[in-house]
């Protein structure tokens, strides 16, 4: 009785010291304002696993050799951290069974994720490639009437020192 009881305790020790694995589940992800439902992801400390299949499906991605590539946009992987972003199940010998961490990917090129795990839908938004930055300190001219309604153009004003007040009702 009690080398059962002490197995059994082992057991549960055992058990509480193996990591969880991922688990499965089905996923909708939102790319580019398009979402596509996968009946296979995973999810590991959340972290979204999909296969390369999928990976080129929603997002239109796939893994090259020189990195995850859409036509001639290609973000190279971190050599280093190339298991971060690729997992291949053991055994397997079908080429769905590669996976790609979609939210690594996602930091790796500063996009932001949304996720909700109620529906298990995750939102990816743009890019930093996507994002339209100013590509000077130099404000953009425009043109706006004063309180007597006559025109000023911003340009007008250069080399000077100038406030602009704005304001908006939302």
């Amino acid at each position: 009785m009690k080398a059962s009881m002490s197995s059994g305790l082992l057991l549960i020790l055992l058990f509480a010291t193996v990591p969880a694995a991922a688990k499965e589940l089905r996923a909708t992800i939102v790319y580019d304002d398009s979402a596509t439902n996968l009946a296979s992801a995973r999810e590991d400390d959340s972290q979204l696993w999909i296969t390369t299949a999928d990976l080129k499906r929603a997002t239109h991605f796939e893994v090259k050799p020189q990195g995850v590539c859409r036509d001639e946009l290609c973000f190279p992987l971190p050599k280093a951290k190339r298991e971060a972003f690729l997992h291949k199940d053991a055994g397997q010998s079908r080429a769905t069974d590669t996976w790609f961490n979609m939210t690594a990917f996602a930091q790796l090129v500063h996009q932001p994720v949304a996720h909700d795990a109620a529906l298990s839908t995750w939102y990816f938004g743009l890019r930093s490639d996507q994002r339209q930055q100013l590509s000077s300190l130099q404000a953009p001219d425009f043109t706006l009437p004063d309180l007597q309604g006559k025109p000023h153009r911003l340009s007008d004003f250069r080399g000077k020192k100038i406030l602009l007040v704005t304001w908006a009702s939302w």
